[in-house]
């Protein structure tokens, strides 16, 4: 099979929006377009055969728009459309699972930014063996969400207000910033795939990347440390020191790339959905999956749900 970026596309804004991601995917790693959407009303002689025949069109004329919008924004682009019946979550895992790359829109959280994802969206994120792009459409007044979603993420009670007052200054200056690529990396839990994924994507769209490293100090520290950050001065040294030196291979693999590294203290899952405002593309990795038991862990969850840009969940295994 040739190599090909993925999509699994339905009538929704947020999927179009997917396709769109998809299509300049596809075109940026010199691959085919596979554009798949997934039926699953039954075919049974209990349906009118007019019914099945006008859901039919439907979804033929759905899949052939998108095909020719992507070879008009893309020329040259390989693209394929393929209409599949059966369990949307079970097909488009194993469409993923032949892709380099899925991509799913998802649906914003009313008022607020972030996903809302549903069941199909996180088992094929749960389970795909390859990286899958979760991407919503765009909408005006994003920005005016951006606090309360990181209060989702982050916790509530004073300790949130706080941070929400100084993520509030950073998403201000983080607005006019031009676009990167955000990898959250967990030095002590370094993974190739992950890496090359943030690295190379970076590098095929002319983007910095921005390596965003949370930690936290020991129970043992008390809330002395989270007053006086001096007193784990020497544990964020330590953190940006080892973050430098699992770097250092991969800049010399990509030197095109210009790398911003960040070392923050404080919880993941927030520290990267405030990294997520601004940025054109939030890159998480997830635990490799068992055999019939597919995982999300809390920080994946947690920044699909309130991610203010698109995010890539990468098996680690």
């Amino acid at each position: 099979m040739n190599r090909h970026v993925t999509v699994g596309l339905d009538d929704s804004t947020e999927s179009h929006a997917a396709a769109a991601w998809a299509a300049r995917e596809a075109a940026s790693r010199g691959v085919a377009l596979r554009v798949v959407h997934v039926e699953e009303w039954p075919i049974t002689p209990e349906i009118p055969l007019t019914l099945t025949e006008a859901l039919v069109e439907r979804y033929e004329t759905l899949l052939r728009e998108a095909a020719e919008r992507a070879r008009r924004d893309h020329p040259g682009l390989d693209v394929t459309t393929e209409m599949v019946h059966g369990r949307a979550g079970a097909e488009l895992t194993r469409a993923a699972d032949d892709a380099e790359v899925m991509a799913l829109g998802s649906r914003g959280l009313g008022g607020f930014v972030g996903f809302l994802v549903g069941s199909v969206s996180l088992a094929v994120v749960a389970a795909s063996t390859r990286p899958v792009v979760l991407v919503r459409a765009e909408r005006p007044g994003a920005e005016a969400g951006a606090t309360e979603s990181g209060a989702a993420a982050g916790g509530a009670g004073a300790a949130g207000a706080a941070e929400r007052a100084s993520a509030g200054a950073e998403d201000a200056a983080a607005v006019g910033s031009p676009p990167d690529v955000v990898l959250g990396l967990d030095i002590a839990h370094p993974s190739e795939p992950l890496l090359d994924f943030a690295f190379g994507t970076a590098a095929r769209r002319n983007l910095p990347l921005r390596v965003v490293h949370s930690w936290s100090p020991p129970a043992s520290y008390g809330y002395a440390a989270i007053l006086d950050p001096e007193i784990g001065t020497g544990l964020g040294r330590r953190a940006a020191e080892g973050l430098t030196e699992l770097l250092r291979p991969w800049r010399s693999r990509f030197p095109e790339v210009r790398v911003v590294e960040k070392v923050v203290v404080g919880p993941a899952a927030r520290e990267l959905v405030h990294a997520s405002r601004g940025a054109e593309l939030l890159v998480v990795g997830r635990r490799g999956r068992r055999p019939a038991l597919p995982h999300l862990g809390h920080v994946a969850h947690a920044v699909i749900h309130h991610s203010s840009a698109p995010v890539a969940v990468v098996p680690l295994a």
